[in-house]
């Protein structure tokens, strides 16, 4: 990660739920699902897959073609994974947002 250059909010929010669906890969779908579950946010697949390709030409996550399935007509699926340059921007991204927000928990108490 360049110095400087921060995640933005859907950036991170989607390499947070790649990184908690690591395994062999997730496609889009799963993604957006992953963050309606958790967060509640309806974010349209649309602004997903042009996240997810950002990200790729980052280099914080690779994609590649899955098995042909069924229920796609046996079309087969692009999967993405997080890779180390993506592991390290959610860790600048959380020492960030930890170090911007130290010692504010006092005035939030109110809110």
């Amino acid at each position: 990660m360049r110095r400087g250059e921060l995640l933005g909010s859907l950036e991170h929010i989607i390499l947070l739920a790649l990184a908690r669906l690591d395994g062999s890969g997730a496609h889009g779908m799963i993604v957006r699902r992953e963050i309606e579950e958790r967060i509640g946010r309806n974010i349209s697949i649309g602004a997903v897959y042009a996240t997810l390709e950002r990200l790729e030409a980052k280099g914080y996550v690779s994609s590649f073609t899955g098995e042909p399935t069924p229920e796609r007509g046996g079309r087969a699926k692009r999967l993405f994974r997080v890779e180390a340059a993506g592991r390290r921007a959610l860790q600048v991204s959380e020492e960030t947002i930890r170090s911007m927000t130290a010692g504010l928990e006092s005035r939030w108490e109110g809110i």
